[in-house]
C-alpha cells in the first residue's frame, strides 16, 4: 500500500514551483495590471487581431515561430496553453489532493507572453483532486471551448488539436513522474500514473493515442515539422518528417 502524503491547498499554490514553469500559477492580483480572462478568449474570436485575446494568441506565437499557416500556429498556441493547464490541474491533485476551480472566468491570461502561457488566478477556490473533477476543470471547461473556437477561426483540425491535448496531459504526467524519481516519491508516480490512465479513459482522449506507464504515443500530428527548422515531436505519429504534400499530415 503507498501512503499518499498530500498537504493543505494554500493560497499561493507554494507546492507546484518546485516542478516548473509549466505547473507554477500565479494567484491573488493580476502581475501587470488587468488581464483578459480565457472565458473572454474562448467567445467568438474576432477576426481582428486585437479583438480577441485567443486570436491576438495566434497571431503572436505565428510570428514567433514565422509559421506559413495560421492553423499551425493555432495548433502550437493550443498545445501550450493546454499544457499549462494540465500541468497544473494534475500537479495540484497529486500533490495536494485537491485542484484549484480553473474557471475560465476566474483564470487571467496574458497572450503576448512567452511559453509556457502567464496565468493567474483570481481566486483559489479547491476542488475533489479526482479524475472526474480533473476532466470537468480542463477538458469540459478549456479545451472543449478552445477546440471550437480554434476550429471555426483558424479550420485547424479537431482530431489534431485534441491530439495535443492528449499530448499535453502525457507530457505533465511525464514531468510529474520525473520529479517524483527523483525524490523517492513513490506515492507522487502511482497517483499520477493512475489520474492519467482515467483520463486518458474519457471519451474526448481515447482515441488521440497510445498511453502506456508514461509513455505516449499520439495518432496526429501536431504541424510542427512544418515550420522552418522544425521537426517531429517525440510522441508524434510519424517517424520522421513526411513529404511536402499538403495532405500529408491532416488532423
Amino acid at each position: 500500500m503507498v501512503l499518499l502524503l498530500f498537504v493543505d491547498l494554500d493560497p499561493e499554490l507554494a507546492a507546484l514551483r518546485p516542478l516548473g514553469g509549466f505547473f507554477v500559477l500565479r494567484t491573488g492580483g493580476a502581475p501587470h495590471g488587468p488581464l483578459p480572462t480565457l472565458a473572454r478568449a474562448y467567445e467568438n474570436p474576432a477576426s481582428d487581431v486585437y479583438g480577441n485575446p485567443l486570436t491576438f494568441r495566434v497571431h503572436v506565437v505565428a510570428e514567433r515561430i514565422h509559421a506559413p499557416e495560421s492553423r499551425i500556429a493555432a495548433s502550437i498556441a493550443q498545445q501550450g496553453l493546454a499544457a499549462r493547464l494540465w500541468s497544473i490541474a494534475l500537479g495540484s491533485a497529486v500533490l495536494y489532493g485537491h485542484v484549484p476551480d480553473l474557471d475560465p472566468g476566474l483564470l487571467h491570461w496574458d497572450a503576448e507572453a512567452s511559453a509556457p502561457d502567464d496565468l493567474w488566478l483570481a481566486e483559489v477556490r479547491p476542488l475533489p483532486g479526482d479524475a472526474a473533477t480533473l476532466a470537468d476543470t480542463v477538458l469540459h471547461a478549456h479545451l472543449e471551448p478552445l477546440v471550437t473556437a480554434l476550429v471555426a477561426r483558424h479550420r485547424t483540425a479537431a482530431g489534431l488539436l485534441w491530439g495535443n491535448a492528449g499530448s499535453a496531459l502525457a507530457g505533465a504526467a511525464r514531468e510529474l513522474n520525473r520529479w517524483a524519481r527523483a525524490r523517492g516519491r513513490t506515492d507522487v508516480a502511482t497517483r499520477t500514473r493512475a489520474l492519467t490512465g482515467e483520463l486518458f479513459a474519457h471519451t474526448l482522449l481515447a482515441g488521440t493515442g497510445t498511453f502506456t506507464g508514461s509513455s505516449f504515443r499520439r495518432r496526429s500530428c501536431c504541424l510542427y515539422y512544418r515550420i522552418p527548422g522544425g521537426g517531429v515531436c517525440g510522441d508524434c505519429c510519424f517517424t520522421r518528417p513526411p513529404g511536402s504534400s499538403p495532405n500529408a499530415a491532416s488532423g
